[in-house]
């Protein structure tokens, strides 16, 4: 028999064509077409905002007829032999031909240089052809996106009308067609060209933001739009895993009306600078739930206005990351349940308070680049960077950690409405070293950016029209609903904007990832919700490819506000929630979590798995407002040197089912928060990890921080707490610290190693 080097194979006599060839056969996915992407259906009933304007779209669009994979580096998953290398499937010569093993599966691949819309595909097999086989697209060429799949291949010349968009193409075969391997003489590749221009084009500068975004004017009258808050408000007050979500915008004015703010629901002013929006009245967050208690106030954020309160202070009782922030209080704010039943942490940011901040029976808190009247209380880990008018450091008793300033920082994009109606997005300016609002001084420096440059996304547009809309350069801006993401979202232009408000919530079809990021400069992720799907995902969200060494440290990627979710609404799964490979991001005020609690069937350790909740791989990395909790294997892992956390909130799983089923080798439990072991540098201040493991309460952690010992590593005020005394955390970092007591009393440790 002859081997595969020696394979008699008789050649195809082949007549000239040109550069397009007419098809004889095919099956053909979608053509890619770049047609209008049109947002929701209208403003809320109490809405201001323009009539309708049209999102942005793409100029008319044709497929191309340059073969742009000619030419371009091409690999492949094997080889004949060295006569018919990958190069010669792209080399535009009708003679040559690439050629792999005889086995299963087997791929080309392509890399185009740049990301591109890719409209058609031509196969023009040798006798070996492909008979089941799929076209694949990836940003990164790593993770990869089907647009197009066969089991009924024909062999010979096929051309495939696709739509997708990536930097690497590839033929990937699951079934041969022959005894032999899959051969091609030529595969080639064509993008959508503009008939009309390149860009984002077609937008309006006054979208229609869709019938869940209430915008408000003082026109409207207070007692109106009272009872449009309180409409929202009933509907969202207990409605912790529902499908409802709210924005509420305040044009810039003065207003006397209360506001309460339940699930997923963000109330902004629409001001350039916070004190265009006055509210004499409350934006409050309180124990709402009748238990008294505020440790599930969740998914609401309130952003730019300012209050002047009813009765002196106003309360935002949140817990787990509900953002405070560009706000300008002109009184006191409590961070506690009327009540004074239990809080469990939040964050505010850039923000003036002229009275006294008070935590009482807040457990933990983070404050940034702020200015406080005073500051008053502390239970566990109360956490200040950059905040005039915080308490001293004086952790752990009481346990407060204070930094003079926030090394780097960058506050979130903001929605605001110029004097003739028009609607832009303001990116405020990177700040190193910083302290008190960005504000503070006068408005903050930035730039803005029109909303017709925005793509303004709702839940019934497909994946694939917002792959295309980024692709043209759009930015998008998600309207609040809850959308079904059954391709990954690819960001791979520098500086491009993912803005959401009302809580969008993302979730995977058929364990696709959710969004992935290019190693590119400046794009900002805020205000989203990433829910994990009932398939599992790799990752929900990753920062730049695996292997990505590009510094940015003057325009950094950053994902602020972001929640990720596995489990408590559907059964989801993620491996992991975040990866960060590109080096420099700005991590700020992120909640991870795997649920311990939701609707029926959707919590349970075989039930809602997922591994890790943050992993960083890049360098230099800053986690300003980390929040993680109930992962199932290491929730947090930082690989990157020069990484530093400032503040960090964890629980262990509550669900081990016994010590057996959480084991890490020979060593009980996995540490919280892993510095990897070849990491010489990385800094950590106001680190908390606490256990309740309810299902079994003889399951035992070993310790709660795990890190090498070299001379760059220095951690700041770690502790641990076993809530109720339900379970034990052995040690607090490596084998230092003591075993958690069992009544609720946090062990510390002041400085590591």
């Amino acid at each position: 028999m002859p081997t595969q080097q020696e394979r008699p194979r008789p050649r195809r006599v082949r007549s000239a064509r040109p550069a397009r060839r007419v098809i004889t056969t095919l099956f053909a996915s979608a053509a890619l077409v770049f047609t209008g992407l049109v947002a929701g259906a209208g403003v809320g009933t109490a809405a201001g905002a323009a009539a309708g304007a049209a999102a942005p779209r793409a100029a008319a669009a044709t497929c191309g007829t340059t073969d742009i994979a000619q030419g371009r580096p091409a690999t492949a998953s094997s080889l004949e032999s060295a006569s018919f290398p990958a190069a010669n499937a792209v080399d535009g010569n009708l003679g040559t031909r690439w050629s792999s093993q005889f086995s299963d599966p087997q791929w080309l691949e392509v890399d185009l240089g740049s990301v591109q819309p890719v409209c058609q595909v031509t196969l023009d097999w040798e006798t070996a052809y492909g008979k089941a086989f799929q076209i694949q697209t990836s940003p990164d060429g790593s993770a990869w996106t089907t647009i197009f799949s066969t089991t009924t291949g024909t062999g010979g010349t096929q051309t495939l009308s696709v739509s997708g968009t990536g930097r690497y193409i590839r033929m990937y075969g699951t079934a041969r067609g022959t005894q032999w391997g899959y051969s091609l003489w030529e595969f080639q590749v064509y993008t959508t060209t503009s008939s009309g221009g390149g860009g984002c084009t077609g937008g309006s500068n006054t979208p229609d933001f869709g019938p869940n975004v209430y915008i408000f004017d003082p026109s409207q009258g207070n007692s109106s739009i009272q009872t449009t808050l309180n409409n929202v408000f009933n509907t969202q007050k207990v409605n912790q895993f529902g499908t409802q979500r709210y924005a509420l915008l305040f044009k810039p004015g003065t207003y006397s009306v209360e506001a309460n703010i339940g699930y997923y629901t963000s109330i902004q002013g629409l001001g350039q600078n916070p004190d265009d929006v006055t509210i004499n009245g409350d934006v409050t967050v309180d124990a709402f739930d009748g238990t008294g208690n505020a440790t599930q106030n969740f998914w609401r954020s309130a952003e730019n206005m300012a209050i002047n309160p009813s009765a002196g202070n106003d309360r935002w009782a949140v817990a787990q990351a509900g953002p405070f922030r560009r706000m300008d209080v002109h009184g006191g704010l409590e961070l506690y349940p009327a009540s004074y039943g239990y809080a469990s942490g939040g964050y505010i940011a850039d923000t003036k308070v002229s009275g006294q901040v008070s935590s009482v029976s807040q457990q933990q808190w983070y404050s940034r680049d702020s200015n406080f009247g005073s500051w008053s209380g502390g239970v566990w880990n109360m956490v200040f960077s950059g905040v005039n008018g915080a308490p001293a450091q004086t952790f752990p008793n009481p346990p407060e950690t204070t930094l003079a300033t926030t090394p780097v920082s960058r506050d979130v994009p903001y929605l605001y409405v110029d004097s003739s109606g028009g609607y832009h997005v303001f990116l405020p300016s990177l700040r190193t070293g910083s302290s008190g609002p960005s504000w503070a001084n006068g408005p903050t420096p930035g730039t803005s950016v029109p909303m017709s440059q925005f793509f303004v996304a709702t839940p019934s547009d497909t994946a694939a029209q917002i792959n295309a809309a980024l692709a043209q350069g759009c930015n998008l801006f998600f309207t609040p609903g809850v959308y079904n993401i059954d391709q990954t979202l690819n960001v791979t232009n520098p500086d491009t904007v993912v803005l959401g408000v009302g809580m969008p919530t993302l979730i995977p079809v058929g364990g696709v990832d959710t969004m992935h990021v290019a190693d590119v400069d400046g794009v900002r992720i805020d205000g989203l919700l990433f829910d994990a799907g009932t398939t599992n995902s790799n990752a929900l969200l990753t920062i730049g490819p695996a292997g990505s060494s590009a510094s940015h440290a003057s325009n950094p990627a950053s994902v602020q506000d972001t929640f990720f979710r596995i489990g408590g609404d559907i059964a989801g799964k993620a491996t992991n929630s975040l990866i960060v490979n590109s080096s420099n991001t700005l991590i700020d005020d992120i909640w991870a979590w795997r649920a311990d609690h939701g609707n029926g069937g959707t919590v349970g350790w075989t039930v809602n798995t997922a591994q890790h909740g943050v992993v960083v791989n890049g360098n230099n990395v800053l986690a300003t407002g980390l929040f993680v909790e109930h992962y199932q294997n290491y929730e947090v892992q930082w690989f990157g040197n020069g990484g530093e956390t400032i503040f960090f909130q964890n629980e262990m799983p509550y669900d081990p089912p016994n010590q057996a089923a959480w084991m890490n080798g020979p060593v009980n439990g996995f540490a919280s928060y892993e510095v990897g072991p070849g990491v010489t540098s990385h800094q950590a201040y106001g680190m908390g990890s606490y256990c309740y493991f309810n299902v079994n309460n003889s399951v035992v952690a070993d310790h709660a921080f795990e890190s090498p010992t070299g001379s760059g590593i220095h951690f700041h005020d770690l502790l641990t707490v076993s809530l109720g005394g339900v379970g034990v955390i052995e040690h607090v970092v490596n084998s230092t610290g003591g075993a958690t007591p069992s009544n609720t009393t946090p062990v510390d440790i002041t400085s590591y190693p």
